[in-house]
């Protein structure tokens, strides 16, 4: 038993969720019209509307699948209805989410058109909808839950505080028996030799030094000045001014754990413990990435402001700008800013952040969410067909 509990949704599979969701997604994006009035129709549905699914191939088409496949499976997710254009990506899509045991409706537009299949799905919908109200809420360890973290629009005040408290929590977490994933593989670039001594075994730390070789190596061979997008001009402002700055930060956020595993985009881990993901350092796209390996609560620091959301994954704001968490208020969840005048230290800020946690995993909304911050953003690794 562990020594943290919250209240959740148990899936069918085993896995828990802190959200109770009907998801409405598209396999393409010509599906997204008639997603959209599903949705309409039926109150209490999620819409996943994006813009791909045509014409991709070879490793893109794999990672859309995967995606698409394991955003559905989220445990936050009690049941899907999958619309697309064609029958057979829309099987294969409903059909790798079935295999939760979760409930899952698939059509297709194709021979149907759209008022047709906008009947059908609202009324699969419906009973969905329905049938998810009835599920209650249990108490389950933390230890079964999967957690992630990122950072965005970073400035000195997150690696001096806000990232150090997302560091306690994530030592508390993966101690208590939890998941937790992290990433953003250019943004430890100059720190990458740190994250891989942490590397349970030199097998991991192999694969790691691969994967992050491997971002770097394709980066230069664009013949991009990244200066503007790495350090980005928010961070900048912020005063980081070079890349190793940035990343000496951004592995704050583990705090001295070690890591268990290196995963692939959306790919989900097999075990418990901490696990870095190979994710582009955008906020809704490796947000995105994480929700489709299982987390079900993302701890999201920013320094000079960053207001993603993400329609699946609550994402729980920290920042220790004073001047943000002043000007931005409505943004931020969790206010570390007096550890900077000495009024709060790390571990009272790190006792904020798992109370934050621990009340959003039970149902608490996050800010992201009251506003409507829905940002659903897929990785494409090259042009399609």
């Amino acid at each position: 038993m562990g020594k943290y509990k919250f209240l959740g949704y148990r899936r069918p599979n085993g896995a828990v969720g802190s959200r109770n969701h009907v998801a409405i997604i598209p396999v393409d994006d010509l599906s997204n019209a008639a997603v959209e009035g599903v949705a309409s129709l039926v109150n209490g549905t999620l819409p996943l509307p994006h813009p791909y699914g045509r014409l991709q191939f070879g490793a893109d088409l794999d990672l859309f699948f995967q995606t698409m496949i394991g955003t559905g499976c989220n445990a936050n997710i009690a049941a899907a209805v999958v619309i697309g254009i064609e029958p057979n990506w829309t099987k294969k899509i409903a059909d790798g989410i079935a295999k939760t045991g979760k409930p899952v409706e698939a059509f297709s537009i194709e021979r149907s058109g759209d008022f047709k299949t906008i009947e059908a799905a609202s009324r699969a919908a419906k009973g969905l909808v329905q049938k998810a109200s009835e599920l209650k809420r249990e108490e389950i360890d933390l230890s079964d839950a999967i957690v992630s973290t990122k950072c965005g629009e970073s400035d000195t005040t997150s690696g001096l505080a806000s990232n150090p408290t997302v560091g306690r929590v994530v030592e508390r977490v993966v101690a208590d028996g939890a998941t937790f994933l992290f990433g953003e593989t250019s943004e430890v670039t100059g720190g990458e030799q740190i994250i891989a001594e942490r590397m349970k075994t030199p097998e991991l730390k192999e694969k790691f030094m691969k994967v992050f070789n491997d971002y770097a190596e394709f980066i230069n061979s664009q013949d991009a000045d990244l200066l503007g997008s790495q350090p980005t001009q928010g961070n900048i402002a912020g005063g980081l001014t070079t890349i190793e700055e940035k990343a000496m930060g951004n592995i704050q956020k583990i705090g001295r754990a070690n890591v268990d595993g290196v995963l692939n985009p959306a790919e989900a881990p097999k075990g418990k413990g901490l696990y870095f993901m190979d994710t582009s350092s955008a906020a809704a796209e490796a947000v995105t990435l994480f929700a489709a390996a299982g987390s079900v609560a993302h701890l999201f620091t920013t320094g000079q402001g960053n207001i993603v959301g993400n329609p699946v994954v609550p994402v729980i704001k920290l920042s220790a700008n004073p001047r943000t968490v002043s000007t931005m208020s409505e943004h931020i969840d969790v206010p570390v800013d007096k550890i900077l005048t000495l009024e709060q230290t790390l571990d009272q800020a790190a006792d904020s952040a798992m109370d934050m946690l621990l009340k959003t995993l039970s149902g608490r909304l996050t800010s992201a969410e009251v506003l409507r911050h829905r940002e659903f953003v897929l990785t494409k690794l090259y042009r399609s067909a």
